[in-house]
């Protein structure tokens, strides 16, 4: 068996092995009661964890936190009562203070903090953006209509089919596509290996898999939108000699590329980010062919406005809201000053952006395979502004790469307060893992050179596993580190 053969047969076992891990844990996906995050009755120690254990067996259910649960809400609602409404407060005496809340979000197994109350209807909706629910709710409707399951009746046959569906599918793909990317873009058999590796086993991204969540579509949607540009056969060109500019693919790839772009933007908002700069490579190129792109990622990124409008009754998102009344009423979660959602109340700006980056949910801290991503971005930024530097299809890559990741982390450091809440990773950066991996690549070759390079990169690797697997049971758990800060008492929120 020669070295290609060989590489592709580990490719093949990496794959197939990934997949079948990913899709054993959906089939036991339960919500599990950790009893060291609930209190002993009658202890009312400071020390002691802020949650009552249940005093009657809790139903048992295929959904994880407030986070998803926010998701399952609205399409049990969208299917079986045709709206997206999840709840209802009645006033007494229209007095704002004295009110009972009904709806699915008050039952048994559908509790969820990730509500907004609409302050003129007094009706309850998900803060979770409509596209990617109304896309589970029609997977849900084809399954009621089929089989005749129902998500109350049968929730694990519906829940685990949508999100096996949702997820370990396009799983395929993202490992498919990033092998085919690593064998053009890689020059070491050591750093391709290492690099697929790392996406299959040393990313928050197999961790997310088990939940319906707008991460892990999102960075299997980018992946695809730049896919076309990495593998075209034509050459990258430069603006002025110096700025690197993408080779560009046929018309139809760039039209996908728009649609995949678009609806990365869509499920995460800071992707408009990504969109952008990548509409803006390919009109310095070529102003005309643009348009291929530009056109349908627009279209594709309004539609999330226009199903919000549909929704809720507002143009913007429930997020873009979250200093107004819609979230601060009376009984709201989002008015305590305790828990991870109140960290603001806590700690400085400086403590929250050094947590971010190396502390309890340190980017580089939990995945340290990241340094190489950011080592590769810059070093190949600086080459390709060089004068008369050799120009790839992929030489565009790198500077973009690193514009689109510095937007995205000084827009989460300038606008949020609480990590992602429950989380057991930097949720908001978990798109980016496939540009990341790729853009780790230079480093990588490198450290394939010396056997001390290929340690560093083991051990990075190592702990980037050991944080995607710590929270096997829930991903919507804190981070090892986080854990460990608040065993020591050195935080608590």
């Amino acid at each position: 068996m020669n070295a290609d053969a060989s590489r592709r047969f580990v490719y093949t076992l990496l794959t197939v092995s990934t997949l079948a891990l990913v899709s054993a844990k959906i089939a036991r996906m339960e919500f599990v009661f950790e009893p060291s995050m609930y209190r002993a009755e009658g202890d009312t120690s400071p020390s002691a964890p802020p949650r009552d254990w249940p005093k009657t067996r809790p139903t048992p259910m295929p959904t994880f936190s407030s986070n998803d649960r926010s998701r399952w809400c609205t399409v049990r609602t969208l299917v079986d009562e045709g709206t997206f409404i999840i709840g209802h407060r009645d006033l007494e005496n229209g007095n704002s203070e004295k009110y009972h809340d009904r709806g699915i979000v008050f039952e048994d197994g559908w509790q969820t903090v990730d509500k907004v109350l609409n302050p003129r209807t007094l009706d309850y909706y998900s803060t979770k953006p409509p596209l990617l629910t109304l896309l589970a709710a029609a997977e849900y409707w084809l399954l009621k209509r089929t089989f005749g399951w129902t998500i109350t009746g049968d929730p694990n046959k519906v829940v685990k089919t949508i999100v096996f569906t949702f997820n370990v599918i396009p799983l395929a793909l993202y490992l498919l596509m990033l092998q085919r990317v690593l064998e053009r873009m890689a020059k070491t058999e050591w750093a391709r290996l290492f690099l697929f590796t790392a996406a299959c086993l040393g990313t928050y991204i197999t961790t997310f898999e088990v939940t319906l969540n707008n991460h892990t579509p999102a960075a299997v949607t980018a992946l695809a939108a730049i896919y076309p540009f990495l593998m075209s056969d034509g050459m990258g060109d430069r603006l002025y000699g110096r700025i690197p500019l993408p080779a560009l693919p046929s018309g139809s790839m760039l039209i996908a590329s728009g649609i995949l772009a678009g609806l990365t933007a869509c499920l995460e908002l800071p992707a408009l980010a990504f969109l952008a700069a990548l509409a803006v490579a390919i009109a310095l190129r070529s102003p005309s062919r643009a348009l291929l792109f530009l056109v349908p990622a627009l279209l594709v990124f309004s539609s999330e406005f226009w199903l919000n409008k549909i929704a809720v009754g507002e143009w913007t998102p429930l997020y873009s809201k979250v200093n107004s009344e819609w979230y601060h009423y009376p009984g709201s979660h989002w008015l305590k000053t305790s828990g991870i959602d109140a960290a603001r109340f806590h700690e400085s700006v400086s403590a929250y952006i050094f947590n971010c980056l190396i502390g309890h949910h340190g980017l580089f801290s939990l995945s340290p395979i990241w340094l190489l991503s950011f080592a590769g971005m810059i070093g190949q930024t600086i080459a390709s502004f060089r004068k008369n530097a050799a120009s790839t299809a992929a030489t565009f890559f790198f500077p973009l790469t690193l514009f689109v990741s510095l937007v995205v982390i000084d827009f989460y450091f300038t606008t949020t307060s609480n990590y992602g809440g429950w989380t057991s990773g930097l949720r908001w950066l978990f798109w980016l893992t496939p540009l990341w991996l790729l853009a780790a690549q230079p480093a990588a070759d490198r450290l394939a050179a010396a056997t001390w390079g290929r340690c560093v990169g083991y051990a990075a690797l190592a702990v980037s596993v050991f944080s995607a697997s710590f929270p096997d049971w829930n991903p919507w758990r804190h981070p090892w580190i986080y854990r460990l800060f608040e065993s020591q008492g050195w935080i608590s929120y």
